[in-house]
């Protein structure tokens, strides 16, 4: 079902069949764009259940200025990052080694399913600044255009291109490290 149809059934009063069309189109983008934040599928679940909540709260104000999957992603990225945040926080209270954690998550998780190469991927990808890691996953992973990351960050399409290629580089030598 298409965007525009989705808004239309919601308008018209069928909010609950709106919800679950949303839900259906989105579910999946959705929770392995907050996985690549994550490393975690008990993270990224709760994210995707606090992310649909506050797109279900929210969408009564969406004017539709914007695309919506851009919006949905917009609050998808917002929710993975305030994560991120806190986590960051909480491991610096704590001492711990935020890099060194997500990287074990991706050594232990019984639901990856890549090989040895996306593997090493994955873990050069979190070393990558946040601005970058989001650029870069949008960008490769999801395969948006400049245009559409720019809707769903606020950053120019020139600054988004420069952050990709810095990112870009620095996972080819990391991963040249590898190999």
């Amino acid at each position: 079902m298409s965007d525009r149809e989705i808004m239309r059934m919601y308008r018209s009063g069928a909010r609950e069949r709106a919800f679950e069309a949303l839900v259906s189109n989105y579910r999946e983008r959705l929770y392995w764009h907050i996985r690549r934040f994550t490393c975690s599928h008990e993270d990224t679940d709760d994210l995707l259940q606090d992310t649909f909540a506050k797109i279900w709260a929210a969408l009564p104000s969406f004017r539709e200025d914007a695309q919506l999957f851009t919006w949905i992603y917009r609050i998808a990225t917002n929710e993975a990052l305030n994560f991120l945040r806190k986590k960051k926080i909480r491991a610096t209270i704590a001492f711990e080694d935020i890099l060194g954690e997500m990287e074990k998550r991706i050594d232990s998780d019984p639901h990856f399913n890549g090989d040895a190469i996306q593997r090493q991927l994955h873990k050069a990808i979190q070393k990558l600044p946040t601005k970058q890691r989001l650029v870069f996953n949008l960008r490769y992973f999801d395969e948006l255009k400049y245009e559409e990351i720019s809707e769903i960050t606020g950053i120019t399409t020139g600054s988004l291109k420069a952050s990709y290629h810095h990112a870009y580089n620095k996972i080819k030598a990391e991963l040249e490290k590898y190999f």
